[in-house]
Order: C-alpha cells, then structure tokens, then sequence
C-alpha cells in the first residue's frame, strides 16, 4: 500500500476533529516532504502496518509504541519525503507541546542528546513542539525535534538558535541567508535538531510567514528560482497567493545525505496543505 493509504478516510474523525496535511520544498523544488496528522485512535493501527508493509525494522515499531506510550500524544503523525535523485524516507512524529525532558527519550542516547541537553539548560529551552523517528531501514535511526525557542523578539530567539549551531558544532548560517533572517521583525523562531547515535544530522532555524520579498531574496541565496516555487505552491495547495508558514534555514552534514540528498546549507519552505474535517 502506499503512503497516501495509510492517511485515514474523513469518516472515521469524531465531530470537530479533523486531519491535517503539510509540504516542505527545498528552494529548487529537488526534495519534498508531505506530512499529514491527526487523531491518535484513528491514525495509529493504519501508520504501523504501513510501516511494517515497507519494512520498517521491528525495533523500530516498538520504539514508536514505547514512545507513544511515554507521551500518550492526543495528535500523531507521518511523513514521507523524496528527492530528484530518487531518495526516499519517511517516519512517525507527534506534533504535541511536551518538555523537551520527556523527547529526549525517543532518540538514541549519545553525545549529540547530551549537548542538546546542555544547550537548553543554559538557554532555558524546555518545551518541544514536536518529536519524531525516521523508520528507514538502514541505521543510524534518526530523531527529530522542534523547539520552541525562548527570548522577548526575534533577536533574543536568534541568538539561541545560533548559539545552538556553535554548540552543537555546526558551520556559521551564511550571511546571505543570515541577513534576511535579521531584518526580520516576526517573532516565534522555532529550532529543528536531528540526531543520531553516531552524531548531529540536521540543524535548521524556522522562521515564521516569511514575505514574498524574503522569500525572493532566499530563493536568489540557494541559486533558485522563486517562480518555479511559487508555481509548484500554487499547484500543489490549490491557491492563488500561498504563503508559507515558516521557512527554514538548514545544514545537513556532509555523509547524510547519501547522495541523494543535497548536503552542507539549504533552505526549506514549509507550507499549510489543508485540512480533512469532520
């Protein structure tokens, strides 16, 4: 069965409860993440046999029930995303606020869970909004979190974020991409982390409702075209004018991409896809 089966149908969500749907699309469109969420009792039993139908490790199935079982989210999730060079993943995430404490316990202990750890208590990060697994066949397993990041404003919240990328080893955010970002006025950065046992993965900085003049301005960053992404957004959410909910700086490190991915830094345009209601 495909991913898209393992979405449940709108009959089955209790009145006033519906199903959310998400894309993510690197800047030159050469990878594409769709997510969808919803109730946990109607989502559960339908994302671990498609899991098990692609053959998602066991182990893996029992770390999202053990995981599930810690957190007992109201709301779960899945994702599935590829890549122009034929790359493809996907994984679990429950999109609820929880204390980053009780997060920490879906990914694989080790040095990059220990300094996220100590990062947060010196800034005081304590809420996750949302944690998450790859269920790919091939280890390092791979954790996801997003953090509310604290401060009064934006500048506040971006000197947390890049104090991030320092601690966690990560390259300076260039400064074309860096610049758009702090002539930013719109508070409510958030962090996206991924780590491994064997290391970070992924770092990115999530601004939110990036302007059509920022988004132009990032696209030009990543050698991109803003009109070929525009296109793709207005065809793919069904709008005239899709605006993105945040957009986000990210570093993959170099080795994880597995040539299929596009290492080292990148921008991510996330997008609202809707909603099936009851």
């Amino acid at each position: 069965t495909g991913w898209i089966e393992s979405v449940p149908p709108a009959a089955e969500l209790e009145p006033g409860k519906s199903i959310a749907f998400s894309v993510a699309t690197s800047a030159d469109l050469a990878k594409v993440t769709w997510r969808t969420s919803g109730p946990q009792n109607i989502f559960i039993q339908k994302m671990v046999d498609f899991f098990w139908n692609v053959g998602a490790p066991e182990s893996e199935i029992d770390r999202l029930n053990d995981v599930g079982a810690l957190i007992n989210p109201v709301q779960i999730g899945s994702w599935i995303d590829m890549s122009a060079k034929d790359g493809m993943d996907g994984g679990w995430f429950f999109p609820v606020p929880m204390a980053l404490s009780l997060c920490i316990e879906a990914a694989d202990a080790g040095e990059p869970t220990a300094k996220l750890s100590e990062w947060a208590q010196r800034h005081g990060v304590e809420q996750c909004l949302s944690v998450g697994r790859d269920m790919g066949a091939a280890p390092p397993r791979q954790t996801e979190f997003r953090l509310a990041l604290p401060g009064a404003g934006l500048s506040e919240q971006l000197d947390v974020a890049l104090a991030a990328f320092a601690h966690f080893g990560f390259p300076a955010v260039p400064d074309g991409l860096l610049n758009v970002l702090k002539a930013s006025t719109v508070p409510g950065l958030e962090l996206s982390v991924i780590t491994s046992s064997e290391g970070f993965v992924r770092l990115g900085i999530m601004q939110p409702t990036p302007t059509p003049a920022e988004i132009s301005a990032l696209c030009a960053a990543a050698d991109a075209s803003d009109e070929a992404l525009m296109d793709f957004a207005r065809r793919a959410m069904d709008a005239d004018e899709p605006r993105p909910t945040f957009v986000e700086y990210q570093y993959l490190i170099p080795g994880y991409g597995y040539s299929v991915y596009k290492e080292g830094f990148g921008v991510v345009f996330w997008w609202d896809a809707g909603a099936d209601n009851a």
